[in-house]
């Protein structure tokens, strides 16, 4: 708890000149000399970059400071409750976090005191965390046919916003093209975080297919363009089946190809490297982990030992070298003089705590599933998203944009003509226990009526047989007979 001058119980009645005991620097004068040492007259000058139109303006709405750990506990536990768990529910949510089947073996290992308490890592690399990390990275780069994998950074947004920034450092250029049909969040993190040395422009998606517009890819390229990023599968949950074309088509205007891929279906799709692309990067949330709230979350990049690229990697790269002692190996750092770590504000970019956790969870998922795990495991989500896609066609009022373009793990499910308000329809599934799927309204007024519907290796035959007859029900028609 924190004191009033005068000490504990003090008395005085005097100014309130309490510190929080957990909050670092929070004395006045510590407070006073430190904006003084950095030229600032308030902590408000470190926050003009954020817009006004965001900004809370107010207090946040806040209890008083509970007297007791055990009202904390029962505050918290009371929040908590309030929650239903997407492994309560039968959930379709996805829209880049997953429900896949987590071994029991990943918890077990992310759960140990030497990997689980340590902060960012320095103080746990005696306890094999260089190692794990060094394992995780050669398990992607198998996976992903890459010579270089770096540590975890915060997640696949981020990793997408490096990457992009790493291809304008690599080519001296300014413009990035990326696809309309990524997600606004991931978009907007993007746009934000490459703001000051690129501009983004967006490239159309063939209505027909799902995919990126060639025509209008070709239209946009230039002199200046840095890179083209795509994803694949899409934010929709396309396939991007262009994607040596696309590749062509940057590397003839001179421009970089980077590709945001999900890992946990490289075991069914070609990975970038075969379609020569320069850059890999992605999310590492659907190998092995759980989904927490939104979280967690780990982003990775990889390339080919390319000297102009992996020079670039803000991030740090852990490596294998025989020590002084012969027959003796270590691991550490590749090229540190690369980090902020070891040039601080010179540094190309900022790199601060990893997702290193995350990624010997990664490490873990992998090692046990194996390529033929992977590639069951691509197999079975493919197959469930297809039936599911034409289960749900059955539905009189039901569309499936983008039926006929192949699918992985997720798809767009147009409720506009059915008959029924589509949030309506979605909450009254709320109500018997479904999660029908991410709402895409937010993403655009194109998307009016559609939900984003996630199908993984979790969901049965039976599940997906459920969420059609109660999406029947809900909407108010008859039902349907299940698919052969």
């Amino acid at each position: 708890m924190t004191e009033r001058a005068g000490g504990p119980g003090g008395g005085g009645g005097g100014p309130d000149t309490r510190v929080h005991p957990y909050v670092p620097n929070a004395v006045p004068e510590v407070k006073a000399a430190m904006l003084a040492a950095v030229g600032a007259t308030s902590i408000e000058d470190f926050y003009v970059d954020v817009p006004d139109s965001i900004r809370l303006k107010r207090p946040l709405d806040l209890p008083a400071p509970f007297r007791s750990e055990a009202e904390l506990v029962r505050h918290v536990e009371g929040l908590l409750n309030r929650n239903t768990s997407t492994r309560e529910a039968l959930s379709f949510l996805g829209a880049g976090c997953y429900q896949h089947h987590v071994p029991a073996v990943c918890d077990e290992i992310n759960g140990r005191g030497e990997f689980l308490t340590a902060y960012a890592g320095d103080p746990y690399e005696d306890h094999g965390r260089f190692q794990s990390l060094f394992e995780y990275e050669s398990l992607m780069a198998e996976l992903l046919e890459r010579d270089v994998v770096n540590v975890p950074t915060y997640d696949g947004f981020q990793a997408a916003a490096t990457a992009v920034r790493m291809a304008a450092r690599v080519t001296g250029r300014r413009r990035a093209l990326l696809p309309a049909s990524m997600s606004r969040d991931k978009r907007s993190k993007v746009v934000d975080y490459v703001r000051p040395d690129v501009d983004v422009e967006l490239v159309a998606i063939d209505p027909a297919t799902g995919t990126l517009e060639l025509a209008s890819l070709e239209a946009r390229l230039g002199p200046d363009v840095a890179c083209v990023l795509v994803e694949n599968p899409t934010f929709l949950g396309t396939i991007e089946t262009g994607g040596p074309e696309i590749v062509r088509l940057a590397h003839a205007a001179g421009a970089l190809a980077v590709v945001s891929v999900d890992p946990s279906m490289l075991g069914v799709l070609n990975p970038p490297a075969a379609w020569g692309a320069d850059i890999d990067c992605g999310d590492i949330q659907a190998l092995g982990i759980h989904q927490h709230w939104g979280g967690g979350h780990g982003g990775f990049i990889a390339s080919d030992d390319d000297p102009r690229i992996v020079m670039e990697y803000p991030s740090r790269l852990f490596g294998i070298a025989p020590t002084s002692v012969p027959g003796e190996y270590g691991f550490g750092d590749v090229a540190y003089e690369r980090t902020s770590f070891a040039v601080r504000e010179e540094g190309k970019e900022w790199v601060g705590t990893a997702a290193s956790l995350w990624g010997i969870t990664a490490g873990v998922y992998l090692a046990l599933m194996g390529p033929q795990g992977m590639r069951e495991l691509g197999e079975t989500v493919m197959a469930r998203v297809r039936y599911a896609m034409t289960r749900l066609a059955g539905i009189p009022g039901v569309r499936i944009p983008f039926a006929a373009t192949p699918h992985a793990k997720e798809f767009a499910l147009d409720l506009s003509a059915a008959g029924a308000p589509p949030a309506a329809v979605a909450a009254r599934l709320r109500d018997r226990g479904i999660f029908l799927g991410y709402d895409l309204r937010s993403e655009g007024p194109e998307f009016a009526g559609q939900f984003l519907v996630a199908v993984t290796e979790v969901h049965t035959r039976a599940d997906i047989d459920r969420l059609a007859a109660e999406l029947v029900d809900a909407l108010g028609g008859p039902a349907t007979r299940p698919a052969r």
